[in-house]
């Protein structure tokens, strides 16, 4: 396969990394700093699924669309943030290249709300989604650690249409080192993924702790508990649900079974306030309380994350 990631973030050099160990052939977008390191360095992956290397000349790495060879993709794989989803959408549209109708679009992002942003501009039968909730840091511009893994790669689709076209795509991301499945409830893992981290990452960054204290106090254990009933709200108000009955269960779930193995980890959220960049807030709690808005149910928990947050990002 020929595939095109764009984004070269931690998690586009970790799913790369897969990809160019099982013999595909990937072509990275990037910022240019990330390119130039790549091109001098080549791709490097440490961490839980072994060390790894690409040579430079194994793969492509550019700083803009305009620079991709005339090829076409079986595969694109978006990895930005999802603050630059509707950039990436734009971009991508505007590339005569990067329209072949039978290529589908792999969104591999946080949050909630991107395949609708894709589906403003794309048909829905190319949209596809993943759930990754295994963990990247980069060390280094080339470099990539898997520092946590809580499950497979799900690969699947939030749109009616088939997916076992991402067959291949999956065989080759769990050839390359991290386990990886296509499901037809995706949706419902996605939903699952929004709970835990609309649960943690906002009053982590909040209160400047990893997750493991959050749940050693009553105080804060209240406040993940309303989050989530909200969650479960306009889950189901806008017609989805998730692995658990209710937000009981999941809850019961999250402590006994989610949790615990994450104490010490830290989200990204905190480590992009530390860095005074921009959160993906606006596509996890941010998320929920649009959906309150248009479903006309309250979500105060929620907002409130969402206010501090904001607040945080502009000091």
């Amino acid at each position: 396969m020929n595939i095109l990631l764009y984004g070269a973030g931690a998690v586009g050099l970790g799913l790369a990394s897969c990809l160019l160990k099982s013999g595909e052939q990937a072509d990275l977008i990037g910022r240019r700093e990330t390119v130039d390191a790549l091109k001098q360095n080549g791709l490097q992956r440490t961490g839980l699924f072994g060390d790894f290397t690409a040579a430079p000349e194994s793969f492509g790495a550019y700083a803009s669309l305009t620079e991709l060879p005339p090829t076409d993709y079986d595969c694109i794989l978006v990895c930005t943030k999802s603050f630059d989803t509707l950039t990436a959408a734009q971009q991508i549209a505007g590339m005569p290249l990067l329209n072949n109708a039978s290529s589908p679009i792999v969104l591999c992002q946080n949050g909630w709300g991107n395949a609708e942003i894709f589906a403003e501009t794309f048909p829905k039968d190319r949209i596809k989604s993943a759930r990754v909730i295994t963990g990247f840091r980069r060390p280094q511009k080339h470099q990539v650690d898997i520092t946590v893994h809580a499950d497979a790669i799900h690969l699947g689709s939030l749109f009616s249409g088939d997916v076992s076209g991402l067959a291949p795509l999956s065989a080759a991301i769990d050839a390359g080192g991290i386990p990886c499945q296509v499901t037809p409830t995706v949706s419902q893992d996605l939903w699952a993924k929004m709970l835990y981290n609309c649960m943690l990452n906002g009053l982590s960054t909040v209160f400047d702790v990893p997750y493991g204290v959050l749940g050693e106090s009553p105080h804060t254990r209240e406040l993940m508990e309303n989050i989530a009933h909200e969650v479960y709200a306009v889950m189901t108000a806008a017609g989805y649900a998730t692995h658990w009955a209710s937000a009981e269960d999941y809850i019961d779930t999250f402590y006994k079974h989610q949790l615990p193995p994450t104490t010490s980890h830290e989200p990204s959220m905190l480590q992009d306030i530390r860095a005074g960049k921009q959160t993906e807030i606006d596509a996890l709690n941010g998320a929920v309380m649009q959906l309150g808005q248009k479903h006309n149910l309250p979500v105060p928990y929620n907002i409130a994350i969402y206010r501090i947050i904001k607040f945080m990002e502009n000091q």
